[in-house]
């Protein structure tokens, strides 16, 4: 066997870590698109993308842009979120849950999470509520949902307007019920290595008719309702195509499929790990984890970092947990430590979690990670 070939079959035997699962209509649907010229953000995939997606996480509204990124920040938007204003959000996040509080002028403060789940910790938010807050963000980190009942107790009690960053956590449930429904307004991302995907995409619900209307506004370049080309705010071109959310609807169709996979491979990883000394993300109290990513922690980040050069010799690809956001350059804030998220970040790790996995790899990720313990 020449090089070349030996390449070819080391390529095929690598286990990514994340990829789409397109089985359904993607293709009928698009091609629908292409074939009716309707390829930007008019045409009827659009709206029955955003009724589909409605109804099935059991909101009045919803509305679709261009990116998870872009749902932030235009639900912080039509919220009159704006400079002088505190929002506060966990550190061990995505950069995006930050960036968007940013780009509004409003300043973010940090909180710890709780070990257990890895979700922020109420009892710091608490602590860290001033004058100044306005928002909460709650990011349903990985597909765990947060501890909405907290959350909500302290919104009501401060008077605080309530994000969802639903980017990881689609399918989740807190006490029966979807995330995205607790707070004023919910964001989701439809990214590639999304549970489902759009490619590049992002989704805007809330149950308010009020705030929808100014999210579709705000989208739309500020575009008025009732007179061409006339702007009447400053808007931006949030818009998601007719192609992204006719891939989105085949995506859809399939949610439950989806999420019964991923909850299986979840399962697998929790039986076939058990007795090693790592700790899996499970589901703590009355909430449906969707298992975005499988996660586990080690006793240390050496050890962390050993295990993830391991698996990568033997073509397995893994990802260390985010890095908490106050230790990046433009949000470091020096004095200040949140043992919980950086104790987190350093020690874990996700694992392969697409929809697809068949049983022989997840037996080789198993079988990796006892080899190396």
């Amino acid at each position: 066997m020449d090089k070349r070939n030996d390449r070819k079959n080391n390529n095929m035997m690598k286990i990514p870590l994340y990829q789409p699962s397109l089985q359904g209509n993607e293709k009928k649907y698009v091609n629908e698109c292409l074939d009716s010229t309707w390829i930007s953000s008019k045409g009827e995939y659009v709206e029955r993308f955003e009724d589909a997606f409605a109804q099935y996480t059991n909101v009045r509204h919803a509305a679709a842009v261009t990116n998870g990124t872009a749902a932030l920040h235009v639900a912080l938007l039509a919220l009159d979120i704006g400079p002088g204003d505190e929002v506060i959000v966990p550190t061990l996040t995505y950069i995006a849950s930050v960036n968007a509080i940013t780009y509004t002028g409003a300043t973010p403060v940090f909180v710890d999470s709780r070990p257990e789940t890895w979700q922020m910790d109420p009892a710091d938010v608490a602590r860290k509520i001033s004058p100044k807050t306005r928002a909460i963000v709650a990011v349903h980190l990985y597909g765990h949902p947060c501890d909405m009942e907290a959350l909500n107790d302290i919104v009501r009690r401060h008077r605080l307007q309530l994000i969802e960053d639903c980017a990881e956590a689609f399918g989740s449930r807190y006490n029966g019920t979807h995330v995205g429904a607790f707070g004023n307004v919910a964001a989701y991302s439809f990214y590639g290595n999304k549970t489902i995907t759009t490619g590049e995409g992002g989704m805007v619900v809330t149950n308010d008719e009020a705030i929808h209307r100014k999210i579709v506004h705000l989208k739309g370049q500020g575009l008025a309702a009732h007179r061409e080309y006339w702007h009447d705010v400053i808007g931006y071109n949030y818009r998601m195509t007719n192609i992204c959310a006719a891939i989105g609807l085949a995506q859809l169709e399939q949610a439950d499929t989806l999420l019964h996979k991923k909850r299986a491979i979840a399962e697998y990883y929790r039986e076939h790990l058990q007795g090693l000394p790592v700790t899996f993300h499970g589901e703590i109290g009355d909430v449906y984890h969707s298992y975005w990513m499988c996660s586990v922690l080690t006793k240390t980040p050496q050890v962390r970092n050993e295990l993830r050069n391991c698996l990568a010799n033997q073509g397995i690809e893994t990802r260390p947990l985010f890095c908490p956001v106050h230790t990046m350059p433009m949000y470091q804030a020096k004095s200040q430590r949140y043992r919980v998220a950086e104790d987190l970040s350093g020690r874990g790790m996700n694992l392969p979690s697409w929809p697809d996995l068949q049983e022989e790899q997840l037996c080789a990720v198993v079988d990796a990670i006892k080899s190396y313990y």
